[in-house]
């Protein structure tokens, strides 16, 4: 076979990567010739969320809302670019926080994140709630929160297709593991999976910073990976 070439003229040569600038690294997984058929989550490497939301090739998109400030959050930036909605972020603000407080009268012994909807007409935002006290979401919020989501797009040929956001590296809705660090994106991936989502999901600007380490686009990641961390070949 001959070489692939990726750019006309002398592109590929001019293109050639320097170690110093942002990249990441694409591992090959699996036959592509197999249709498997199994439920997974697509990353998306190299896109840009906002820009694809925007342009419609997205029905449904999942992101975290709190009862305070969200100004620095994606759904800040969805209600000011999508155009014709009647929600602003003042008022998406407002209505968390309205929620927040009707549940904490009616339904105290109820297991959090709760989910809330907000119906830009051409793109359906479900935002989860962050817990009342906290700057953050746990896994175990996330996962919850996915579970509720996913049943909320069940049978909805309506609300497909969906993303995600990847929860790290947020400014203001973060996650966080159990000891209090920011999660791996694998940690991430497997709560959201672990709740039935099958949607795509964008991982964080900061992943651009991993070259030295092979990234899948899509997870589960390949078995291979979990023999190799319990020591075989």
């Amino acid at each position: 076979m001959t070489t692939l070439r990726m750019y006309d003229g002398d592109g590929d040569r001019l293109l050639e990567v320097s170690p110093s600038q942002p990249q990441v690294r694409l591992l090959p997984a699996g036959d592509p010739h197999s249709v498997t058929g199994r439920p997974r989550i697509r990353l998306l490497w190299g896109h840009h969320i906002l820009d694809d939301l925007v342009a419609g090739r997205y029905r449904t998109v999942i992101c975290g809302i709190n009862d305070v400030d969200n100004s620095k959050g994606v759904v800040a930036e969805l209600l000011r670019l999508v155009p014709g909605s009647q929600w602003s972020l003042s008022s998406a603000t407002s209505y968390a926080r309205v929620f927040r407080d009707a549940i904490s009268l009616h339904a105290k012994e109820d297991r959090e994140p709760y989910v809330l909807k907000f119906d830009l007409d051409r793109l359906l935002i479900l935002a989860l709630l962050r817990p009342r006290g906290r700057d953050h979401f746990t896994l175990e919020d996330l996962y919850r929160g996915f579970r509720t989501a996913q049943s909320m797009l069940d049978g909805r040929r309506d609300r497909q297709p969906v993303a995600t956001v990847s929860f790290i590296g947020a400014k203001s809705n973060r996650a966080v593991d159990h000891e209090g660090r920011e999660p791996s994106l694998e940690a991430v991936l497997r709560a959201m999976h672990s709740a039935g989502f099958e949607g795509d999901l964008y991982p964080p600007p900061s992943a651009w910073e991993t070259s030295a380490v092979g990234a899948y686009a899509a997870f589960p990641f390949p078995e291979s990976l979990a023999r190799a961390r319990d020591g075989s070949s």
